[in-house]
C-alpha cells in the first residue's frame, strides 16, 4: 500500500500551502473579534481555483478527485489562519457546488456552475430546521409543485454563508407522507422573490464564516432548478455530505499541523525551572500525543477519500474520519493551551481560537453521535 502523493499532487500541495501561508497569511484576529467575513481573501482563495477543485472542468473547475481535493483543502487549512474563511469556501465547494455538478439539469449547470466554481456566486446549504438537524424527517419546509414551477415555504437556520449567499441548495418536503424519500433538493436564487435572510450569529469558534437563518415565503422557482427527481433530495444530501466531512475536515488535518508546528517551536524555546519545557517529559508526552492524534486522523481521511474514489462503500471510513478529526481538533487545542500556560489564554498566540474552531467541528456535517450511529449500522448493531 503506498500512501505517497503523486508528483502532481504534491505539486499541488505545495503550491496551496506556499499560496496560503502567503497570500492569507493577515492576523485574522479583528475579523474573528467582530464576526466578520474576509471578502478579499475569498476572492484571492476563488482566483486561485480553491472554490472548484473537485467541479468539472468544462465548467472552471479542476476536476480533482476526493484524494486529491483533500490534500489541497489540509494544506488550505494549514498555511491560512482564518479558519472560518476556509470553512465558508469549503461549505460553498462540497455542500453547494459539488451537489450541482453532479445532480443539476444542464440549463441550471450553464447558468450557475462556471460562477460558483470562479467564486463569482457565494453559495450556501439550506438543509437545517430548528427542529429538524439530526432527525431531518421532521422537516417542515414544504414545496409544492405548481405547473411548470415549485413553491417553497419553510425557514432555516444555522446556514453557513447564508447571510451573504447568492445561491442556496435547498431541501424541502414535496411528500410529507413518504418521511426521508418525500424530500427534494431544490437551487433557489437569492434575487427571487419570497426569499429572505436573517443577520450573522455571533458563535463561539468560526465567527468569520457567516451563519445565519434563511426564511422562504411562497417563493417560487422553476422545475428546472430542482437537483435530480423528486424524493431524491436524501440522496442527494448523503453525496454531498460524504464530500464535505471527508475533504472539509482535511481543512482540520491542516489546522491541527500548523497547531502542532507551532507547539513543537514553543516547547523547543520556552525555559522553565531552568531548562526547556520540551525537556520535561510531562510537556513532551502531551505533544507526542498531539501527533499520534493528528496522524491518525490524517490516515483515516485519506483512507476514507481512497475509497470513495475506488467506488467503494465508504460510509464507515468517512464517519470514522469526521469523528476522529473533529474529536482530534478539540482535544490538541486543549493540549496546545496546556503547553502554552498562560499563553494560551491570550489570543495573541492564535492557539485559543483554535480551540474555538475546533468546537463546532463535532457538530456540523452531522454530530459525533450521529457519525457513531452509521459505524455502528455497518457493524450491524
Amino acid at each position: 500500500m503506498n500512501f505517497d502523493p503523486t508528483d502532481d499532487q504534491r505539486e499541488l500541495f505545495d503550491n496551496v500551502l506556499a499560496f496560503a501561508s502567503k497570500a492569507l497569511a493577515e492576523d485574522p484576529r479583528e475579523r474573528d473579534a467582530a464576526h466578520q467575513f474576509d471578502r478579499n481573501g475569498w476572492q484571492q482563495a476563488a482566483e486561485f481555483g480553491l472554490t472548484g477543485l473537485n467541479i468539472a472542468g468544462e465548467y472552471g473547475g479542476m476536476g480533482h478527485d476526493a484524494v486529491t481535493t483533500a490534500l489541497a483543502m489540509e494544506a488550505f487549512g494549514q498555511g491560512c489562519h482564518d479558519m472560518g474563511l476556509v470553512f465558508s469556501v469549503a461549505a460553498h465547494l462540497f455542500a453547494c457546488a459539488t451537489p450541482i455538478d453532479e445532480f443539476g439539469s444542464q440549463e441550471l449547470k450553464s447558468r450557475l456552475l462556471r460562477k460558483l466554481a470562479a467564486g463569482e456566486l457565494v453559495a450556501a446549504n439550506a438543509a437545517t430546521e430548528s427542529e429538524a438537524g439530526s432527525d431531518i424527517h421532521a422537516m417542515k419546509t414544504r414545496a409544492t409543485r405548481d405547473g411548470d414551477d415549485y413553491v417553497i415555504s419553510g425557514a432555516k437556520t444555522y446556514v453557513t454563508n447564508g447571510p451573504i449567499g447568492d445561491v442556496f441548495v435547498t431541501y424541502a418536503t414535496t411528500n410529507p407522507a413518504f418521511g426521508y424519500m418525500g424530500i427534494t433538493a431544490f437551487v433557489v436564487e437569492r434575487d427571487r422573490q419570497g426569499v429572505a435572510t436573517g443577520q450573522p450569529f455571533h458563535k463561539v469558534g468560526l465567527r468569520s464564516s457567516p451563519t445565519g437563518a434563511v426564511y422562504f415565503e411562497d417563493c417560487r422557482i422553476p422545475v428546472a432548478n430542482r437537483l435530480g427527481e423528486e424524493g431524491q433530495g436524501g440522496m442527494i444530501f448523503r453525496s454531498s455530505m460524504i464530500w464535505e466531512r471527508a475533504c472539509l475536515f482535511a481543512c482540520y488535518v491542516g489546522m491541527l499541523q500548523r497547531q502542532l508546528n507551532q507547539v513543537v517551536e514553543y516547547a523547543r524555546t520556552r525555559k522553565q525551572g531552568g531548562k526547556l519545557i520540551g525537556k520535561y517529559q510531562a510537556v513532551s508526552h502531551r505533544i507526542v500525543d498531539m501527533k499520534l492524534r493528528l496522524e491518525a486522523a490524517r490516515l483515516l481521511v485519506y483512507r476514507a477519500c481512497f475509497n470513495r474514489d475506488q467506488g467503494r462503500d465508504a460510509t464507515a471510513d468517512i464517519a470514522l474520519a469526521k469523528i476522529a478529526v473533529s474529536e482530534a481538533a478539540v482535544q490538541s487545542g486543549i493540549d496546545a493551551i496546556r503547553v502554552l500556560g498562560g499563553n494560551g489564554v491570550v489570543d495573541e498566540y492564535h492557539v485559543e481560537r483554535m480551540l474555538r474552531d475546533a468546537i463546532p467541528s463535532t457538530i456540523f456535517s452531522g454530530t459525533s453521535e450521529i457519525q457513531r450511529n452509521l459505524v455502528a449500522a455497518t457493524l450491524g448493531l
